[in-house]
């Protein structure tokens, strides 16, 4: 039985709180509007639902990725308290967001196809977690296209 510190046990909580919540809310704009809601109105309303409890956060940092109806990628990452950013190209989170910026601004580029963006985000992943003893044992890749969503499993050190 793995034992977890009273802060682990609030941060996933949170996660299950906000993703239970989130899924409802979902849920009622699928049922209110009759379509599958579009990434910036789900940027907008769990920015919104994490701004309702800013006296009180829950302990996560949402990122949200899509296509829009043009088909255009669509990235935003939040803090705590549902304040989000937005920079058209990519997105980090977590304990070690300073070695996943540094990774990404060094190894990302415009336009990348499939396979060579999906090496990309692995190399970032895999060196950032090597240095953050926080961060976990794995990583998981999803990959959003217009026909397709491809998901994979990264494994770090386990140590």
């Amino acid at each position: 039985v793995p034992m977890y510190s009273a802060y682990q046990r609030r941060v996933h909580g949170d996660a299950q709180t906000v993703y239970e919540k989130l899924k409802f809310r979902t849920t009622l704009y699928k049922l209110r509007e009759e379509r599958d809601i579009a990434p910036k109105a789900l940027a907008s309303l769990i920015s919104n639902m994490l701004y309702e409890r800013r006296f009180g956060p829950w302990f996560t940092e949402p990122m949200v990725a899509g296509l829009d109806e043009n088909n255009t990628p669509y990235v935003c990452s939040m803090d705590l308290i549902g304040a989000d950013c937005v920079p058209g190209n990519f997105v980090v989170g977590g304990t070690c967001s300073e070695s996943l910026y540094g990774m990404c601004e060094s190894l990302w580029r415009p336009d990348l196809e499939a396979e060579d963006l999906f090496e990309t985000i692995s190399q970032v992943l895999l060196a950032s977690l090597d240095r953050d003893c926080l961060s976990g044992w794995g990583a998981t890749v999803t990959l959003i296209m217009k026909d397709k969503v491809v998901t994979r499993e990264l494994k770090a050190r386990q140590d």
